[in-house]
């Protein structure tokens, strides 16, 4: 039988961080805090630590005991609080947990910056290559598994292409990336490189190609996400691994892994040169 989530969802966390730091703004200890709501202090830590669900009273309570004047960041942690589970919700335990909140934090951004020295990263993969990724080399998966993931990253990619409000993505591909060789032969590549000429002509899409010739200090912080939000949240840095990732939103980490990524941009290939390269490796594939 499938074990119930024993950890409070990442939006909810996020919204009692929040909490929190708007609490940290007064002198108000968490005992002052929570007996000024009405509340004991065990409980009032929990809805600080998103153990426990605050509601929309509880917030605007909270607001106006901070003598808040933030109507606009109030609203936005409201909005967050009573937004229903996304589409990701219906696999359950299927996915790992650190994924569903990768999955919901990218969901709610509104822009990510991304690079992965090695590979296309996953919002820019075509599902011949995200099927690649998944089933081949040391970290494959079962078939049916495997389903699943490429429908997961299918639907994760929707927020780039979708009519309302698409997420900005700056995205930094490996040129190394086109030279893997498939099983299948170049039609992998093929439907790989035609997806990213199709992606770099979208108006919320910047893509920089990082060339072979780069030097191998740039990127060898891993694979990272960087994603900012609506007012009031603080912007996020997600490092990929093998053991699933971890996100962050210490100011001194998140500010770190930006330097790196603006460095990387700075000696990348310019967009309209990117298109090129791109349109370039394709024609080779062709002939």
């Amino acid at each position: 039988m499938a074990q119930k989530r024993t950890t409070p969802t990442v939006r909810r966390r996020r919204i009692g961080a929040q909490m929190r730091r708007w609490r940290l703004t007064t002198p108000l200890t968490a005992a002052q805090a929570a007996k000024k709501l009405g509340t004991d202090t065990g409980r009032f830590s929990r809805l600080e630590r998103g153990v426990y669900r605050i509601s929309a009273e509880e917030i605007r309570t909270l607001a106006e005991i901070y003598g808040l004047n933030d109507a606009e960041g109030v609203e936005e942690v409201i909005r967050a609080n009573q937004e229903e589970p996304g589409w990701w919700a219906a696999y359950g335990d299927r996915l790992s947990e650190s994924y569903r909140d990768f999955i919901e934090l990218e969901a709610d951004a509104r822009t990510i910056r991304i690079h992965h020295p090695v590979i296309i990263p996953g919002l820019l993969q075509s599902p011949p290559y995200i099927h690649e990724m998944l089933t081949r080399g040391p970290g494959a998966v079962r078939r049916n598994e495997a389903e699943m993931l490429v429908n997961v990253r299918i639907g994760r990619q929707l927020i780039v292409t979708r009519d309302e409000n698409p997420v900005d993505v700056h995205a930094l591909v490996p040129e190394a990336a086109f030279h893997a060789q498939f099983a299948e032969g170049s039609l992998v590549m093929r439907d790989q490189l035609q997806r990213l000429l199709l992606l770099s002509d979208l108006p919320n899409v910047t893509l920089q190609i990082v060339p072979l010739t780069t030097h191998p200090s740039f990127g060898s912080s891993g694979p990272m996400t960087l994603m900012t939000y609506r007012h009031p949240w603080v912007p996020i840095a997600s490092v990929d691994n093998a053991l699933g990732g971890h996100h962050t939103e210490d100011p001194a980490e998140v500010d770190f892994l930006e330097k790196d990524f603006r460095e990387t941009a700075s000696i990348a290939l310019p967009v309209e040169r990117s298109r090129e390269v791109i349109a370039e490796h394709l024609e080779g594939l062709n002939k």
